[in-house]
């Protein structure tokens, strides 16, 4: 029984641990869900692999605080998300945009998926080619027929 609490305590430690703080959440429902939303399409510049939702970073909580700021201004969403783009550019966003800037990063796996098709295809038929049936010898024949009469 202790090792089946202890497991249980092990897995609830491991589960997800979202870091925004109660003094930061706002007062309407609404506005915290978009909040919440915004902020985890937003990249912490400390951690860089987590949203700010979800990091305890300092530059995390200002972030948090920043959106919300800016949605109780009454900015759209799409508005914060333009702002904060202005002023960390557009690898703030854990989800880039696609743009001339971007075109690079969303074509490639693109690019290199056709490049490996290509690459394939003529690897396929190099080897097609070489082997391929090529003519016997007489010799060659000769011997072959001579084999097949043996076992008739």
């Amino acid at each position: 029984m202790r090792r089946l609490v202890a497991a249980f305590l092990l897995l609830l430690a491991a589960a997800p641990a979202f870091a925004v703080n109660p003094d930061e959440v706002l007062k309407d429902p609404a506005l915290e869900a978009r909040a919440r939303g915004l902020s985890a399409q937003l990249r912490c510049m400390v951690c860089q692999n987590q949203s700010i939702d979800d990091s305890n970073a300092d530059l995390a909580k200002d972030l948090r605080l920043l959106v919300r700021e800016r949605l109780t201004a009454g900015d759209s969403d799409d508005e914060v998300i333009d702002y904060l783009v202005s002023r960390y550019g557009e690898f703030v966003l854990l989800k880039p945009r696609l743009s001339e800037h971007t075109l690079l990063l969303w074509g490639m796996p693109v690019a290199l998926a056709a490049i490996g098709a290509g690459v394939v295809l003529v690897q396929l038929r190099r080897r097609r080619i070489s082997v391929g049936a090529q003519d016997l010898s007489a010799e060659e024949q000769r011997k072959l027929d001579a084999l097949l009469q043996r076992e008739d």
